[in-house]
């Protein structure tokens, strides 16, 4: 991992002016995400290192945060659960939420796209888990600050899982009524409205910023609502949709989930039946990703247009919520096989093989971004070294040779369009100017 794109802005701010000046840039001049500056403040303080350590670092906490989430939901299904059953749920979830990506080196290895889009859907997941686990008065009275100050954070860090966590919680508030049981109804109903306040609190803060209001002037957000920009986010939301449902790699979380099922059956066979809210479950769930995919296109196509369809980072908040839903849709699959007559083997043996190819497919797809990372690091820290010796030397501009790597924004790209890169470049390497070294856009 080397930096490109915005990190060559963000590396020379931290590096000069610390958290103060991170905070100061992104309230004040950026986009107004607060909880975003903090975060990556703490990678971005360790240099280049902390970027390289960044995804290890938050694959096994995001694995550790799902796991806990598997942890506390599994048991409502009341079915005696086979040991490890959570953390291969877990597992499968984090392996085809990171790498299952059209673009895993956005999703996962860049440290920028995963702390706006990656994690904070996953930390929405992580605040459940007191609520779920809360069955004394202070256990409740925690689980309710977690949810308050949780919703907080994510408004001042991610405007799109903000909204797919209002209409989550909206659509929970609307089902409770049949779908929670009525000795927890009242609690849950209190800490979805908590919930929901932290949100606003947080979204309203982000948005009152002096940074979010030069974003939305500079990119003519006052368009947000216009029909023409309503119906062409329609457009993009559709094209989306349909690259997520045929795309191989989310056959792994559906696959996992039938084998989870199917586990489940073999292990409490005698309470195998059907859950009498399981189809309003599962309209819910439905209606959830279509109207907050489709409210997070919308809010994000002022400012990307057409490159909503291909900027693959902006679908993470609502994909998590996806990669879940397939989990649950392949375990409810192998409890519907689960008829006399036939075997679970069957459904077992099929889920299993397809997770296997799955694995494998991944693996190979890994095994070629590795490659091309691999090349990149030694181009970028050849370069690296012959500009930091340049500079040292008094050089007061500087040639850069562009490093592409899986659509990253490099300077002098897009025609010559893209001059912002080149500014943080120079003063990364604490230099006047840089130019083109190849002369080719």
């Amino acid at each position: 991992m080397r930096p490109s794109g915005d990190d060559w802005c963000f590396l020379p701010v931290v590096r000069d002016g610390g958290l103060s000046a991170m905070v100061d840039k992104f309230y004040f001049k950026d986009n107004g995400r607060v909880v975003n500056a903090v975060l990556v403040w703490t990678y971005a303080r360790f240099g280049i290192a902390g970027q390289q350590w960044f995804a290890p670092a938050s694959g096994v906490l995001i694995l550790l945060l799902l796991w806990a989430f598997c942890a506390a939901a599994l048991p409502a299904t009341e079915r005696r659960l086979p040991r490890g059953t959570a953390l291969f749920t877990a597992a499968t979830v984090t392996a085809v939420f990171l790498f299952g990506s059209l673009n895993t080196y956005k999703t996962f290895y860049w440290p920028a796209a995963s702390v706006s889009h990656t994690l904070p859907p996953v930390f929405a997941c992580a605040a459940v888990v007191p609520a779920v686990r809360a069955v004394s008065p202070r256990g409740r009275a925690f689980a309710l600050c977690v949810a308050g100050t949780t919703g907080a954070a994510l408004g001042m860090l991610s405007e799109e899982t903000t909204v797919v966590a209002l209409v989550a919680l909206g659509c929970t508030l609307l089902i409770s009524g049949r779908a929670i049981p009525a000795a927890r109804r009242r609690f849950v109903r209190l800490w979805c409205a908590v919930a929901i306040a932290g949100l606003v609190v947080g979204a309203l803060i982000l948005y009152t910023s002096p940074g979010a209001l030069h974003r939305r002037q500079s990119k003519d957000a006052s368009a947000l609502l216009d029909p023409k920009s309503l119906w062409e986010s329609g457009y993009g939301f559709a094209h989306i949709a349909w690259t997520c449902l045929t795309s191989w790699p989310y056959l792994g979380a559906f696959a996992g989930g039938l084998v989870l099922g199917c586990l489940l059956v073999r292990v409490s066979p005698e309470r195998v039946t059907r859950a009498n809210n399981e189809a309003l479950l599962i309209r819910s769930c439905v209606v959830v990703l279509l109207v907050a995919g489709y409210a997070c296109t919308v809010i994000t196509y002022p400012v990307f247009h057409a490159g909503v369809m291909t900027s693959t980072r902006l679908w993470n908040d609502y994909l998590l919520l996806y990669v879940l839903f397939l989990v649950y849709a392949g375990a409810v699959t192998a409890r519907a096989w689960h008829r006399p007559g036939r075997r679970p083997a069957t459904a077992l043996a099929t889920g299993t093989a397809v997770y296997c190819v799955v694995c494998l497919g991944l693996a190979t797809s890994l095994t070629e971004l590795n490659s091309d990372m691999a090349a990149r690091a030694r181009a970028w820290d050849r370069q690296d070294a012959r500009m930091r010796s340049q500079a040292a030397a008094g050089a007061r501009v500087l040639p850069y040779k562009r490093l592409p790597i899986r659509k990253m924004t490099e300077p002098f790209g897009q025609g010559g369009r893209k001059t912002w890169p080149a500014l943080c470049v120079a003063r990364y390497y604490k230099v006047q100017n840089i130019t083109n070294a190849t002369g080719k856009r």
